[in-house]
């Protein structure tokens, strides 16, 4: 089953420009699915699959006849070398959109890519499913601890597996395989412990050194375990805003996972209710809306523009979007009801002239939707972001 994807009107606006478009994203997040249905008249070609994996290794210039033009190769991490052959190839036939590339590890794939199909690729950031996207495919959840609970899969969706059994499994697959390649990380446990530590500190400023201590590593080691997380997108650091490098108030960045149903599975919850009376739901709710906003942006063919609020005094706004020259600001609150309670930082920064009222509003739990005027910030409920 296919979900119409926000992603495919620039993937396809990308195809027109560049010779090659580089998708990114996590494993399992619809990449493969996304351009065989986009691209019904590209073949296709896995690097997962060993004899695939040969050829392109032992003779690229004999893979490259063979897939000379409009071919997905998926999975181009596995053989890196092929990279550079791509790029004469391209060069000699320069045309619009002969390959999609996909990848689902930043970091070794990025290096590669960036230093050898410079001005050649377009890169696109692929994440799970959006809020909107499970609104218009009505297949979002009801409740929000429902939707924190299943994540945004969208394989969860389609075969209708039970997310603690897909988590499950996801986190060995993921650990097993994916992390070992990228950093050699030999200590597994020590490794799952890690992350199941960055799961409890999600919505939470980043302290390394207590994370370190807690996880009982090193800090260079921790350092290095949060860019593996990060680089296999699944989880990023919101920096916070500042206006100017002297006025920085806060230097370190928040946690959070790209997944909440991944961060729910790695602190132990097994059915959506008991997500209801749990110390974290609210940081998991404020999770489930930062990603949104980030997919949104991704999905769209842009980069993250967004930021938190906090100052000396610790007045804090969960969310700041930098738009060209002037600031939007959500307040997010798992509530149901709408509390003028939610407003006291905004309008403290409305007041000192940071803010607009007309550009703030509270991303919250419940259902009626106010917008915003220059008298005072609007609501939006979560299932309408």
């Amino acid at each position: 089953y296919m979900y119409n994807r926000t992603a495919e009107k620039k993937i396809k606006e990308l195809l027109t420009m560049f010779p090659v478009v580089t998708v990114t994203g996590c494993r399992q997040c619809g990449k493969s699915t996304l351009l065989k249905n986009l691209l019904p008249d590209y073949k296709y070609v896995s690097l997962e699959d060993i004899d695939n994996r040969m050829d392109a290794e032992q003779d690229p210039r004999g893979f490259l006849k063979i897939y000379s033009t409009h071919t997905i190769i998926d999975e181009i991490q596995r053989v890196p070398s092929l990279l550079s052959y791509i790029q004469s190839h391209v060069d000699e036939v320069n045309e619009h959109g002969m390959y999609v590339l996909t990848g689902s590890h930043n970091l070794l794939l990025m290096q590669s890519v960036s230093q050898t199909l410079a001005g050649r690729t377009a890169l696109f950031t692929m994440a799970p499913l959006s809020v909107s996207e499970m609104r218009d495919a009505d297949i979002l959840p009801q409740t929000i601890n429902e939707l924190l609970y299943t994540g945004s899969f969208p394989r969860i969706y389609n075969e209708h597996i039970n997310p603690t059994l897909f988590y499950s499994s996801y986190f060995q697959t993921y650990v097993e395989r994916d992390v070992r390649q990228v950093q050699n990380v030999t200590e597994l446990t020590a490794f799952s412990k890690f992350i199941k530590l960055c799961a409890g500190r999600v919505g939470q400023l980043l302290n390394i050194t207590e994370l370190a201590e807690a996880a009982e590593i090193s800090r260079p080691t921790a350092e290095k375990w949060i860019s593996v997380l990060e680089t296999s997108y699944i989880i990023f650091r919101l920096q916070p805003y500042y206006a100017n490098i002297e006025k920085r108030l806060v230097k370190s960045p928040k946690l959070y996972f790209y997944d909440t149903g991944l961060a729910c599975y790695l602190l132990g919850i097994t059915k959506p209710a008991d997500i209801e009376q749990f110390y974290l739901r609210g940081a998991l709710f404020e999770n489930l809306i930062v990603s949104d906003f980030l997919k949104q942006r991704y999905f769209t063919g842009l980069e993250s523009n967004l930021f938190f609020y906090r100052d000396k005094n610790n007045v804090e706004v969960d969310l700041i979007t930098k738009e060209f020259q002037f600031l939007k600001a959500y307040e997010i609150k798992a509530g149901a009801t709408r509390n003028q309670d939610f407003l006291k930082n905004i309008k403290l920064l409305v007041r000192n002239g940071i803010l607009k009222n007309e550009n703030c509003n509270i991303v919250y739990g419940g259902d009626q939707s106010l917008p915003a005027t220059d008298e005072k910030p609007g609501f939006i409920p979560w299932n309408m972001i």
